[in-house]
This record gives C-alpha cells, sequence and structure tokens, in this order.
C-alpha cells in the first residue's frame, strides 16, 4: 500500500485552488515556511506533552527538535502541536481523570488540522495511551517516541550500597522514616537526589510499563522504549522517529493495519514478563476498544498464568531501568520470550516483530532472566472475583508478601482518603497485621478519576512493631511503582452502587489468590438489606470536563475511557469552505 502526492491528507488544505488554498498557504508563509514545502511535503505533526510542570518531559523540547530534523531529512515537514502535559505528581486530583481528555486533545489536534502522519512525544504514565488513544481514532500514521527512564540513585548506608529508584523507593524510606528508622537528615538528602535527571521513573512502574506495551504493540522503535532520557542514543533515537514516520506516510501504514488481537496479546505478555504495573489492566483494555480489538481482564489473567516474572526490576525485583537497558533493553526480552509471542505482525518499521528481535541478544542474565529461573512465579497479575468483586478486581502478586495470598480478616472501612489518613496516624487505632484496610469511592466516578490511592498506608502503630504489609483493598489504582499485598480496580465502584458500598467494619473478607476470589463473608439477605438503604455519594462538581468525565466514564474492567470514543470508527474529515 502506497499514497501518491495527489492523495496526502494535507492536500486538502494546501493544494486547493480557490480563495481557501489561497488562505491557507498565505498563512504558513506568514511564519516563514516555503510555498513549494506546503505543496510537495507530507505534513508530520509533532504532538508533544513537554511542560514545566512535567519533570519526566523537561527535556522534550530538545527532542522536538531532533524530530524535526529526521523528518527534514527525510522530506517531510514537521509542525509542532502541544498537547496537555499531564505531570503524573503535580497533576490532582489524578492525571488519570484527564487522560481521556489528553485522548480527545489529539484526535482532535490531529482531525483538525491538515497532518499526514503524528511522531507521539510522551512517556510520564497517561501520556502513552492519552496520545496513543487519540492517534489511534484518528487513523493516520503514527510512531510513538518515549521520554525515556532518568538516571540510576545510589545510597551508601553502613558501607552497603544499594540502588535507588523513583516511585518505589520513596514509599520504602517514608515507612522507614514513620517507624523511626530513617533520621531526618537522610530523608532530606534523599529528597534531593532520588530524581537525578530528566527522565521517567526508573523503576517497573506505570511509565516504562506502557511505553513498553506501546513497543510491543509495534507503534515504537524497537528497543527505543528503554533507552534512557539523558543518553547520547536518545536524541538519535528521535531522529530516527522523524525519518521513519515520513516513510510510513507514503506506505500508509495507519494504526488499523498494526494493532491486531494478536499485537495486544503480545503486549500483555510482555506487560506480565516485565512485572509491569498494574494500571496497564486498565490502559491496555481502551487501547485495544479503540482499535476495535476485544480485550478484557481475563484475557489479561489467562497471559499472567502462563508468563513469568523476567525482568528483575523494582517493585518485583532489585534492579533499575538503566540496567534493563544495558541488558538489552525490550527487543531482548522479547526475543527471550519468542516462543510465547505471535510474531508475524506488522510493526512500525514495515517488518515483522520476529522480523525487528531477530539477533537480539540478553546480555545479563541477572536482569533479564531466563524462563527456567524467573524472578517470580508469582504472575505479575491476578484478576479476583466474587461477590465483592462481580466484575473483577486486579492484584500484583509478584510485589506482594505470599503470606496474604490466602488471607481472612476483619475490615476496617474508611469512605475518604482524609478519614483514612488520620486514622493511621492514631496510635490507639483498633488494628493489627490481619485486619483488612478497605477505602472506597475512590473509582473512576466517585473519586472522580480513579487516583492512586490503592497503595494504603500501614497504620503507624504497625509500623512501629516492624509490620510492612498487609491486605488492602479499594476500588482506586495503585502506582506502578508501589508494591504490596493491594487489590485494587474493585467493579463495579462503591460510588455506583457496586458490593464495596455495602462493606462494614467488623465484616469479614477473604481473599484467595490461586482460586482467584475475593468474598466479602456476609449473608446474601444482609448485603440486601444493607444495600436497601444505600445511596449514592453526592457528586459536588456540577460543571466543566469533570461533569462530564463522571457522565460518560466507563468502569475499571472497561478501560474507563468514555463510553462514546469506544470503538474503530472513525469521526469524518473536517469541511474545508
Amino acid at each position: 500500500m502506497s499514497k501518491t502526492l495527489a492523495e496526502l491528507r494535507s492536500r486538502r488544505w494546501f493544494a486547493e485552488t480557490g480563495m481557501r488554498g489561497f488562505g491557507h498557504r498565505q498563512r504558513m508563509q506568514q511564519m516563514g515556511l516555503r510555498r513549494e514545502d506546503l505543496m510537495t511535503r507530507p505534513v508530520i505533526a509533532i504532538i508533544n506533552t513537554w511542560s514545566d510542570l512535567s519533570p519526566c518531559h523537561a527535556h522534550l523540547r530538545e527532542r522536538a527538535a531532533d524530530v524535526k530534523r529526521g523528518v527534514l531529512l527525510a522530506g517531510g515537514l514537521p509542525l509542532e502541536l502541544p498537547a496537555m502535559g499531564l505531570g503524573e505528581v503535580m497533576v490532582k486530583p489524578t492525571t488519570m481523570l484527564y487522560r481521556n481528555f489528553l485522548a480527545m486533545e489529539v484526535e482532535e489536534l490531529l482531525r483538525s488540522h491538515p497532518i499526514d502522519g503524528a511522531v507521539l512525544l510522551g512517556g510520564c504514565d497517561k501520556t502513552t495511551p492519552g496520545t496513543v488513544m487519540g492517534a489511534i481514532s484518528m487513523g493516520v500514521p503514527m510512531l510513538f517516541c518515549a521520554a525515556g527512564p532518568m538516571l540510576n540513585d545510589r545510597l551508601v548506608q553502613g558501607g552497603v550500597t544499594r540502588q535507588v529508584g523513583a516511585g518505589t523507593h520513596t514509599r520504602v524510606f517514608w515507612d522507614e522514616y514513620q517507624a523511626g528508622k530513617l533520621a531526618e537528615a537522610d530523608w532530606v538528602a534523599m529528597e534531593t537526589r532520588m530524581t537525578r535527571s530528566p527522565g521517567t521513573c526508573n523503576t517497573m512502574g506505570t511509565a516504562s510499563t506502557m511505553t513498553a506495551i506501546v513497543e510491543a504493540l509495534g507503534l515504537a522503535l524497537p528497543g527505543s522504549t528503554s533507552i534512557p532520557a539523558m543518553d547520547s542514543a536518545h536524541p538519535r533515537m528521535a531522529t530516527d522517529c522523524g525519518q521513519r514516520i515520513v516513510a510510513m506516510v507514503w506506505d500508509d501504514l495507519t494504526p488499523q493495519r498494526l494493532l491486531t488481537r494478536g499485537a495486544f496479546i503480545n503486549a500483555a505478555v510482555v506487560q506480565m514478563a516485565l512485572g509491569g504495573s498494574t494500571n496497564a489492566a486498565v490502559h491496555l483494555i481502551a487501547m485495544a476498544r479503540r482499535a476495535g480489538v476485544a480485550l478484557t481482564i481475563d484475557d489479561l489473567d489467562s497471559v499472567a498464568r502462563r508468563v513469568p516474572v523476567l525482568a528483575n526490576l523494582f517493585p518485583s525485583g532489585d534492579r533499575l531501568m538503566e540496567d534493563f537497558y544495558y541488558a538489552g533493553g525490550l527487543p531482548a526480552l522479547m526475543q527471550r520470550l519468542a516462543g510465547l509471542l505471535s510474531l508475524d505482525e506488522l510493526t512500525v518499521t514495515g517488518r515483522t516483530l520476529g522480523e525487528n528481535i531477530a539477533g537480539a541478544v540478553v546480555q545479563d542474565d541477572e536482569v533479564i532472566r531466563p524462563l527456567d529461573r524467573p524472578v517470580s512465579a508469582s504472575g505479575t497479575l491476578a484478576v479476583l472475583r466474587g461477590n465483592l468483586a462481580p466484575e473483577g478486581a486486579v492484584m500484583k502478586p509478584s510485589a506482594a508478601d505470599p503470606r496474604f495470598f490466602q488471607h481472612r480478616g476483619r475490615a476496617l472501612v474508611f469512605d475518604s482518603p482524609a478519614e483514612m489518613h488520620a486514622a493511621c496516624a492514631d496510635l490507639e487505632l483498633d488494628v493489627d497485621e490481619n485486619t483488612v484496610l478497605v477505602l472506597r469511592n475512590a473509582g473512576p466516578v466517585g473519586a472522580p478519576g480513579m487516583p492512586e490511592w490503592g497503595n494504603l498506608p500501614i497504620p503507624k502503630k504497625l509500623l512501629a512493631r516492624g509490620v510492612r504489609d498487609m491486605v488492602r483493598l479499594s476500588d482506586a489504582r495503585m502506582s506502578g511503582t508501589h508494591y504490596g499485598s493491594c487489590i485494587l480496580h474493585i467493579s463495579p465502584e462503591a460510588a455506583v452502587g457496586g458490593p464495596l458500598a455495602l462493606v462494614r467494619t467488623g465484616d469479614d473478607i477473604a481473599v484467595d489468590v490461586a482460586a482467584r476470589s475475593l468474598t466479602l463473608c456476609v449473608p446474601d439477605d444482609e448485603l440486601a438489606r444493607r444495600r436497601a438503604t444505600w445511596s449514592a455519594p453526592a457528586r459536588p462538581v456540577t460543571r466543566g470536563y469533570t461533569r462530564l468525565y463522571q457522565e460518560h466514564v466507563t468502569q475499571a474492567h472497561e478501560g474507563c475511557d468514555f463510553d462514546f470514543l469506544q470503538g474503530p470508527g472513525l469521526s469524518p474529515e473536517p469541511a474545508i469552505y
């Protein structure tokens, strides 16, 4: 499949012979562009999620220039279009509230402008699925250019050196600080040095999970997503992206040609082998539905049962993304997984996945483990169901204490994070290590936006006793950098009447990971009485985007996309008069 100059989408704007075409060309020349370039080159959008409030993307202005160089070298015309930055730490109440906003923005930026193809610059958690979802729905050739992980840090204590990564160790050291095991001076010093450079979290959190998934889907150049942000290979990769997207436009290599069910199963295999973030269970389903592929959390659970964790990366292992890059990156991991992958899937290179990873070699077996010596046999994801989660809940066994894989305990219920944090700071709280902490009204509608509140804090009373994990349930998400026996994404959520709304402090809750069950040990007739008196919590936001979100967002097991945006149908092209 190939396109001629006359078939370029941008020609509708620039080749028109009447007054409108004159106006389009005139205004572009106002910026110093040449008329002949408008008429003879494919127009490439560089969707840039750079922001001064997105530290992970601090270098993306420079990378946009690198992409432009590649586009120009290949004979294209690069135009940079800024999009919502979604810096994970700074955006409140959660970037997840705005993932769909970014997806809509990208789709409409591409649709409303004279664009033939797009390079997506992103990487911090929601920018990857958000930009990809929008580009899928638009349907022009697109290529993802990942921001790359930040540099590693080290901590020396008592003559012992340990690696320190963003996110995961913040929680580890905060618990130690709360328990009086870490001096305040050390805590303050770590704040200054743990994040040493621009780039995404250097653990296997949501950022690296999602960029790896996009590479496994065939939407990024082979090996590109694990290159550290500050490595000299990174700007060269960005230039390669610019050069490649021009060829993709001429070849009409659209997402619809790449995103098959086999490609999404490949992505799930990679997620599980990486020990990837539980957040991928939401994002992968949302992307699949945009592509018209029927993917469910049960499909993900099925993959997780047969794919061990091979990447020795925090929080499932003890290494960081820089180590993964030196060990061969994603092509090396996928070569080790070749027997579990659909190798005939087409990718942005114009070659198959199998052709892309041919010759890739693992350089360090301690970082990318052999299949017969996994980091964890417990698996990356377990989907639990029962009367407490009829549509499912997820857990990350590889980052949890196996003691809690089969557990029954008394519930301690919180209706808000403020209530939860105040209670957990109380040294007289009625709680022990067998208690099951429950947070509700933290889902897509209830919070709103399904924030990363699911890594419920260990009560200070228990931290002082040395407790570092316990069973915790919520309809929220958990940061991909976090760990523990947290059961998340309980669906339907409490705010829309899911069974989580009916739990009371003192109820017994039973968890059985092997049986994939989550049970509220309360008789059905009692639950029916409670439901009869339940009423939905108030929604204080009555206007703007948040109201739109609460009225149209789907539940966690459906991907938390907007109900009116799911499906493969593309919107019609805009009229040009």
